[in-house]
């Protein structure tokens, strides 16, 4: 997490002021629910509350890590910095429970705090190619396997596969979201040998959670490799996009470009470039939340009720993980929001090929006029062939070929050459994307 790649909105839930903050609900709302249940007085609940209950400064967060230094243990650390403000009644906080209740239910709120922000760049993101897709929705273009020209599209098309792996991506982060919202209050083993699991239900009400159905002395790890394999899903649709962009700014192709603002440089040493530098970036910053989705799978085979082994993979991966997608996600909104795109080098890019696009129409019409499909193949890969190799024009190559012309008349062939015949049902594609034509 470095601040060249965050954003303040995220990186604000992995500060130690609202970590703490966290820590200290989870106690606090501990007490009241130990309060209910006869467990500890409630004037001592109130008090916690009362005299606790202040802001997490810095000056507050040095003097936690300045008895860490001496304890070696972060939650003591915090246990007696927070008894010298509450005083006697310090003696009922964390009554029964174990570090890892505080440290789990914290994390799980961090990530679910985190999830609402993504969420709400997906919404952005998903904005943004909506968007641009009905700009865009009659844009003929070439579509390409392999890199290699195949059949028209259309740019509003390339824009709605996009959103609609982009939804999936917000109903997995949605799921994702939900399974990481559990609370554990349970003690040393997850038993609740030394509190009462109403306790658990309290906390998890208080804080939007759900009690943990069966906690060792941890929140199964299975929940949070959920989680960030879920990031990693979303990373990569960011740099499917990402790509799809680059490509289409190469010089050769130049159909799409990031925008170019006034004054910005896009080499040292040559001034006349124009780099797809933010994608570029994309492309990167996807690698690095994909690198973290390993080492939170790996995190699921803990030691019996628990190891510690977890602990310093999740203190690195939550934030780095959250705030580089956060940040990710952002970008990829800017550069779609801005993207220019160059409707004369789409024309010129799906004419290169002197109509090669309409092979299978042929192909299909040959089939249909009684030539057996294999004979068919034959009759237009030959012509295809002398396109790619003598820069012919394909309709005027099929009107010479004599075993065509027997089939086809040129008045007929003349018309497979239609583009509309391709984008016919763009509208349908719409609808089932967007709700919406």
């Amino acid at each position: 997490m470095i601040p060249r790649y965050s954003r303040a909105e995220m990186t604000k839930i992995w500060e130690p002021e609202n970590r703490f903050r966290i820590w200290f609900e989870i106690e606090a709302h501990a007490c009241d629910a130990l309060a209910e249940i006869g467990v500890i007085p409630k004037e001592s609940a109130r008090t916690i509350w009362e005299k606790g209950d202040k802001p997490y400064t810095p000056a507050r967060s040095a003097r936690i890590d300045e008895i860490e230094a001496e304890t070696k243990h972060d939650v003591i650390a915090f246990l007696t910095e927070l008894a010298e403000h509450i005083g006697p009644e310090s003696r009922f906080v964390h009554q029964g429970m174990t570090s890892s209740d505080v440290l789990d239910t914290c994390l799980n709120v961090q990530l679910t705090q985190a999830a609402d922000i993504l969420i709400a760049d997906l919404d952005r993101v998903l904005a943004a190619l909506e968007k641009r897709a009905f700009e865009l929705k009659d844009v003929v273009c070439m579509g390409r396997s392999h890199g290699i020209h195949a059949e028209p599209v259309t740019m509003g098309l390339k824009f709605a596969t996009f959103h609609a792996e982009f939804q999936r991506n917000r109903r997995r982060l949605k799921s994702a979201r939900e399974d990481i919202a559990t609370c554990a209050i349970s003690g040393a083993v997850g038993t609740f040998a030394n509190i009462d699991p109403r306790v658990e239900e309290h906390v998890a009400a208080k804080l939007g959670l759900k009690p943990e159905p069966v906690s060792t002395q941890v929140i199964p790890r299975d929940r949070h490799a959920q989680f960030f394999a879920t990031l990693g899903v979303v990373a990569s649709s960011v740099e499917h996009l990402a790509i799809e962009i680059r490509h289409l700014q190469r010089t050769e192709v130049r159909e799409a470009e990031e925008y170019f603002s006034p004054g910005q440089k896009g080499s040292s040493a040559m001034p006349h470039k124009r780099n797809p530098v933010l994608t570029e970036n994309l492309t990167g910053l996807a690698r690095i939340v994909r690198g973290m989705v390993i080492p939170a799978m790996e995190n699921v085979a803990l030691w019996h009720e628990r190891d510690i082994s977890h602990s310093s993979v999740e203190r690195m991966i939550g934030p780095d993980a959250t705030v580089t997608l956060d940040f990710a996600l952002n970008r990829l909104a800017g550069v779609v929001e801005k993207l220019v795109v160059y409707p004369d080098a789409v024309e010129k890019n799906l004419n290169q090929l002197g109509g090669l696009v309409f092979s299978q129409r042929v192909l299909l019409a040959l089939t249909q006029a009684g030539m057996s499909r294999e004979d068919s193949y034959k009759a237009v890969q030959r012509n295809a062939m002398k396109v790619w190799l003598e820069s012919a024009n394909f309709l005027d190559l099929l009107k010479a070929d004599a075993e065509v012309a027997a089939r086809i008349p040129a008045k007929t062939l003349e018309e497979l050459f239609d583009l509309g015949y391709h984008t016919k049902h763009v509208d349908t594609i719409f609808k089932r994307v967007f709700g919406r034509a």
